[in-house]
């Protein structure tokens, strides 16, 4: 059984909710349609013609991409340049092209957590917060007999993560009354009888961001034709939500030791460095992609040492004369989504039982090269 190709973004949306993409950035479904079972799924960082290519030679169907496709307006469609057989091909061959960019690059666990852990930060916070996911509390009340599964399925759907801790719950066991009316099929008691059963009053918070999956999690689990919940909101805000993160080495190093292990955690045979090769550095900030304006708030955040990409020739100036190092890796370590995005879509893929198989593109596609 192979999944379907809404079913597959909806395991990406999982772990990116569209909700967290910057304003007009061009995420979502940009070729295709996702109205089709999915038998292969590549992961690419960028859609070019070579990965294309790489994707029609390996039987694909659906692209999952980290840079857009169609990022500025089209003026045309010319089969004769390299943009338009892009196009082309992907339609001819039916591959379908999904792109999660800011979202991803928000996401808990997303790209910059990736980057993050690739160097080993540690006390890892967010650099850039754009805004905090609301909680509310969900309660709920379920029959005894469907204590457990209920719990279970809105755990890991959302609910009850506080901090650290997962399946976070207040229960408590009392008796619920109904009265089913003659439209109604029961799965306790009869037609026209009141009926009294010894329920469990379930409480657990839920983020703003996680409610509608909750719901539907509780929904599908709960036996009940009519499922009595409540939905409250909190004052207490949840995860913070951002651009790059912020954290410590597992050690002091110098600004020449990092350098050399940022090359090799993302094997790369050149960076372009900013500062005293000789300083030692620790508290590091760390943005995928191009990170130039957030070069103040790594600063203003305490920051030893920036990694990131596209750093320009006067922002790094700007950045030495108040004191903050900085490691441009280029834009291209982003292709760490690759395999990380590529393993999270299998595996989901496998707890559900589907036989879609989800690869990573293995196209280098850096236009840059060092000489």
């Amino acid at each position: 059984m192979f999944a379907h190709g809404q079913t597959i973004i909806q395991y990406v949306e999982r772990l990116a909710p569209k909700s967290l993409a910057m304003e007009g950035d061009k995420i979502g479904l940009h070729v295709g349609t996702l109205q089709k079972k999915v038998k292969k799924v590549m992961v690419a960082l960028d859609v070019l013609e070579s990965v294309v290519d790489e994707a029609v030679a390996e039987g694909v169907d659906l692209i999952v991409a980290h840079h857009a496709v169609i990022y500025r307006p089209l003026k045309h469609i010319r089969t004769d340049l390299a943009t338009g057989r892009v196009y082309e091909k992907l339609i001819k061959h039916d591959i379908a092209v999904y792109t999660a960019h800011t979202n991803l690059d928000v996401a808990v666990g997303g790209m910059n957590d990736w980057l993050a852990e690739a160097i080993g930060l540690t006390h890892v916070d967010v650099l850039d917060i754009l805004h905090r996911d609301a909680w509310k509390k969900l309660v709920v009340f379920v029959p005894v007999t469907h204590r457990d599964a209920v719990f279970a399925a809105i755990s890991e759907a959302g609910a009850g993560h506080v901090g650290n801790y997962s399946h976070c719950s207040f229960q408590v066991e009392g008796t619920g009354t109904f009265l089913p009316g003659e439209a109604t099929n029961p799965h306790i008691g009869i037609q026209g009888r009141l009926e009294k059963a010894e329920e469990v009053r379930l409480e657990m918070v839920v983020p703003a961001s996680r409610q509608s999956a909750v719901i539907k999690a509780l929904l599908a689990a709960h036996p009940y034709e009519e499922v009595a919940y409540d939905i409250i909101p909190l004052e207490q805000s949840g995860d913070a939500f951002g651009i790059g993160r912020i954290g410590n080495l597992p050690k002091p190093m110098t600004l020449r030791e990092m350098a050399e292990m940022v090359k090799e955690r993302f094997s790369l045979k050149g960076l372009r460095v900013v500062g005293d090769l000789d300083a030692t550095v620790k508290k590091v900030a760390v943005v995928g992609g191009d990170g130039s304006s957030f070069v103040s708030k790594a600063i203003f955040k305490g920051a030893d040492v920036f990694l990131t990409g596209d750093i320009g020739y006067h922002t790094a100036h700007d950045a030495g004369a108040d004191g903050l190092s900085i490691i441009d890796a280029g834009h291209n370590i982003e292709k760490i989504m690759k395999e990380k995005l590529a393993s999270y879509l299998q595996q989901q893929c496998r707890d559900n039982g589907y036989q879609t198989e989800v690869v990573a593109s293995k196209v280098h596609t850096d236009p840059f090269q060092f000489v």
